[in-house]
């Protein structure tokens, strides 16, 4: 079944629950039809008020409560700066939140991660409900504690380790999400394929999205911080951040989504595992097929130039000792730390002429 028509037919009216468990304590993942509508089963007794982030447009996908204040942050990556965390922290302020209130986010990755780095600096922390309303922030985004702004010279390089209360994932609100924001999605759907979610489109929707959510919850289970396995979700990110960052930086950013960035990045890295020998051309192929499989493009933006790449790549926050990717092997995926400047350029230009 694709992404791009009659998903939402295929989801059931049960509702799942996949849970992250870190030294907090368990963390529910609920997926399914209305999974926000009753706000009672989700939001601490303990609150008074809260402030609600989210985006103009974006469907609230329950009746707001008395005592909370809604706060609007821009439609695009350019929300993801210290500018708006100011501004949010300044309509808390005026709202009334204690360190016993909370934040509620509601929206896509960009609300997600503004809302949970917000939360996570507030009074020096205060409680977050994780609400995505995109496929995206429903398999990866909203999912895992990760929150962080932008910075001119990348992505997220300033952020913090959060872990929402809950992550309520309503399908109802992916109706009227655009084809650009289904196939962010299935980007980072894609990318779970090779995290051992085998087959995925041959499921029910609603099948589908919980797979992705519980593989995460397994991993960020094993490894809160990032300091092993966790980093294996970040397959496609290396060269796919690096894509965003330029588009970004040119103020093109609507030109590529992230999931479709990531797309390209998985191809990438799988060439780069080539080349390394590490994978055969066969599972190059493979990896081909399913972008194929979710409608996704896999080739480098004929826009960017190489060595551009390389720049954004050598301040990429996951380097260790040199250039630093998840890539695929015989074992699965690994981080390869220590890989040569000119190795990786010699690539992107290969990757680049096989696209054009």
């Amino acid at each position: 079944m694709g992404l791009n028509s009659g998903v939402l037919e295929s989801a059931g009216t049960e509702q799942r629950e996949a849970v992250v468990t870190v030294a907090g304590g368990a963390i529910p993942i609920r997926i399914g039809r209305g999974a926000a509508r009753d706000v009672k089963s989700w939001w601490p007794e303990r609150w008074r008020r809260a402030l609600l982030v989210t985006q103009e447009g974006v469907p609230i996908p329950f009746d707001i409560p008395d005592g909370v204040a809604v706060s609007y942050v821009e439609k695009s990556e350019g929300a993801k700066c210290l500018a708006t965390i100011e501004r949010l922290a300044s309509d808390a302020i005026r709202a009334g939140l204690t360190r016993n209130d909370g934040v509620i986010a509601v929206g896509g990755g960009v609300v997600t991660d503004v809302a949970g780095f917000f939360a996570s600096v507030y009074y020096r922390g205060i409680e977050l409900v994780n609400i995505p309303t995109s496929l995206l922030g429903m398999v990866d985004a909203a999912i895992g504690g990760k929150t962080g702004v932008n910075l001119a010279e990348g992505k997220n390089l300033l952020g913090s380790f959060w872990q929402p209360l809950a992550v309520i994932c309503d399908l109802d609100t992916l109706a009227s999400l655009p084809p650009r924001e289904w196939r962010s999605g299935a980007g980072e759907m894609a990318k779970y394929i090779f995290l051992g979610a085998g087959d995925l489109l041959s499921h029910p929707f609603d099948l589908q999205v919980y797979a992705c959510a519980r593989i995460k919850a397994e991993v960020v289970s094993a490894d809160e911080r990032e300091s092993g396995t966790r980093a294996l979700l970040n397959y496609g990110h290396t060269l796919g951040h690096a894509i965003e960052g330029a588009f970004l930086a040119r103020g093109e950013e609507s030109a590529i989504s992230h999931g479709e960035a990531v797309a390209v990045g998985m191809i990438f890295a799988s060439r780069l595992a080539r080349s390394l020998g590490r994978i055969s051309a066969e599972r190059v192929e493979e990896h081909l097929r399913v972008l194929s499989a979710f409608h996704l493009s896999p080739f480098f933006p004929p826009e960017l130039e190489p060595e551009e790449m390389l720049g954004y790549l050598k301040v990429d926050k996951k380097n260790q000792a040199g250039l630093t990717f998840v890539l695929d092997g015989s074992a699965g995926l690994e981080v390869v730390a220590g890989i040569e400047e000119t190795v990786v350029l010699r690539e992107i230009e290969e990757f680049a002429r096989w696209s054009g």
